[in-house]
């Protein structure tokens, strides 16, 4: 295996910038392609270390390959993060000061509801409450549509969420602005926006984190307090209208070099 920086950790660098966030299948399949593409010896489960070879390098430019999970669907996700500046801050480059503020409002409603989903009538009500100055409906779903593109959000029949690309860059960031209800997972303590709560002790807990805890178990119990779990085992799917997709589609691959 490589222990220097090769054109293969290269051109996976490059394709996750063009990517956003990748999940385990996807960065498996794009891991193999990028060794043999440029003939660096590939091991399946070497995953890790190959990308730990990359961070050592963007170390210095104060970027990291951020590995995490996606709520919904419980992988293993990769992004590239920069770790110089809050990205929201780096955000205010592309989004105006108006619609970083739909966004941060946005991320308010998301953050502090139960669910960690906030609708869309909802969003849209803060449209003409905005500073520095109000945006007609329209214009907010136009800004909400490109946040989704972006990967800053993601939408499930009108009900819109931080995708895990967004998680995984402002995780800092959400912990210490909503101190007291940002929550990290009980069980693989990382943020947890869209959380399954325990009624006794209150914990939080990634539904697939919990679902793989009960599994096994003859009865559910909170992982803390050890009390019943009257909910049962949270289910596990994919967001509606999504197939599982192990590998990109060939126009990506041909997109990416490949």
């Amino acid at each position: 295996m490589a222990t220097q920086m090769t054109d293969a950790h290269r051109h996976f660098l490059q394709a996750l910038m063009s990517l956003g966030v990748v999940e385990s299948p996807q960065a498996v399949a794009l891991h193999r392609r990028c060794c043999e593409r440029h003939k660096v010896y590939y091991a399946a489960d070497k995953l890790d270390d190959f990308i730990n070879v990359a961070n050592l390098q963007l170390q210095p430019l104060f970027l990291e390959i951020r590995k995490g999970m996606a709520e919904e669907t419980g992988r293993t996700c990769y992004a590239l993060v920069n770790l110089a500046e809050s990205e929201v801050t780096r955000m205010a480059t592309d989004y105006s000061e108006t619609e970083l503020e739909l966004f941060k409002k946005t991320m308010d409603l998301i953050v502090l509801s139960e669910s960690g989903f906030a609708s869309s009538t909802e969003i849209l009500n803060l449209a003409d409450q905005l500073k520095p100055k109000k945006m007609k409906k329209r214009e907010a779903e136009q800004v909400l549509q490109r946040l989704v593109e972006e990967m800053w959000l993601a939408e499930k029949e009108g009900e819109y969420t931080l995708h895990s690309r967004c998680i995984l860059e402002l995780e800092p960031y959400i912990l210490s602005h909503y101190p007291d209800t940002a929550r990290k997972c009980h069980i693989c303590h990382a943020l947890v926006v869209q959380s399954q709560v325990c009624a006794d002790c209150g914990v939080a807990v990634h539904a697939p984190c919990l679902a793989r805890y009960f599994r096994g178990r003859a009865d559910p119990r909170c992982p803390h307090c050890k009390q019943f779990w009257p909910s049962g085992t949270p289910a596990q799917s994919f967001p509606r209208g999504r197939k599982e997709q192990v590998f990109l589609p060939r126009f990506l691959w041909a997109s990416l070099g490949f």
